[in-house]
């Protein structure tokens, strides 16, 4: 099983290698765009020295791999340093298409094989931007930033430096490539089924069961707990809530069977970033 595993992460990380650098030298590299965190770095101070970009995205890396290491665990950083400096050599081997030059072709669809090269490796177990290692461990240090808070903050500055030092079109255009590489990744890790947490408090819990799981075919948790002071009136009035996971093409008609059994009820609802386990996927009704 675990030989299968390494199998599958191998070619995975291979194929997002693959996309990357379809994405930088097929796209952005002719057009002087860059993307955001370490790669950006990368391709701003090879435009601004000319220093070849391969070397630039394996040793501005370094650092970022040596706090996975020290972190995460050996088995990330190795897969992490393996799958950036294939990335950097598959730069200088492969020779990857000039598609165009069309500057808004080039923006959106550079981001999308970046993000797409990104979001394979990630699904395999390793990185191929080292500044999401270090978005992480900044945001287990401080209360104050979240890992999209530093990486925003991180890419502002990047972003800043480019139109300085490229001019103010390459950086919008640039700006389009990040927005485009992100949305790829967000789509790679969580797919088209993104899920979505559904809480729901009702004086008419256990007919929300039942429709939930009979009916949408979904499976619930039920926590004990009290009412405040609701619509009702009642206060600590003893209350069934119901929880559960549906992908966002279902909250629609999940929302609308919850509403029809109890028009008051209490439905709060939440993005899920990750889910283990559990009955995700719909069950058979009979």
């Amino acid at each position: 099983m675990d030989a299968i595993k390494t199998v599958k992460d191998t070619i995975t990380i291979g194929l997002g290698i693959l996309s990357a650098g379809f994405g930088l030298k097929g796209f952005l590299l002719s057009s002087h765009f860059i993307d955001g965190g370490a790669t950006g770095i990368s391709m701003l101070i090879s435009d601004i020295t000319y220093a070849p970009i391969s070397v630039l995205i394996f040793f501005i890396n370094v650092p970022f791999l040596w706090l996975g290491y020290k972190k995460l665990g050996m088995k990330f950083a190795i897969k992490s340093t393996l799958a950036i400096g294939l990335l950097s050599l598959s730069l200088v081997i492969i020779q990857f298409p000039d598609v165009t030059h069309d500057k808004l072709l080039t923006a959106v669809f550079g981001g999308v094989f970046i993000g797409t090269g990104s979001g394979l490796a990630m699904r395999g177990g390793a990185v191929l931007d080292g500044t999401e290692i270090a978005a992480v461990l900044v945001s287990k240090k401080t209360q104050l930033l979240k890992v999209s808070d530093f990486i925003l903050l991180l890419n502002v500055l990047i972003f800043s430096m480019a139109a300085f030092f490229l001019g103010v079109e390459p950086a919008m255009y640039s700006i389009l490539t990040y927005m485009a590489a992100a949305k790829m990744i967000d789509f790679i890790l969580n797919g088209i089924e993104q899920y979505s947490g559904i809480t729901v408090i009702s004086t008419h819990s256990e007919a929300i069961r039942k429709a939930i799981t009979e009916t949408l075919g979904r499976g619930v948790t039920i926590y004990q707990g009290k009412s405040g002071y609701g619509k009702d009136g009642h206060i600590n009035d003893p209350r069934d809530i119901v929880f559960t996971v549906a992908t966002r093409l279902e909250i629609p008609s999940l929302k609308q069977t919850i509403l029809d059994i109890d028009p008051k009820a209490f439905i709060v609802q939440q993005s899920i970033d990750d889910t283990t386990g559990g009955l995700l996927k719909r069950k058979g009704l009979h």
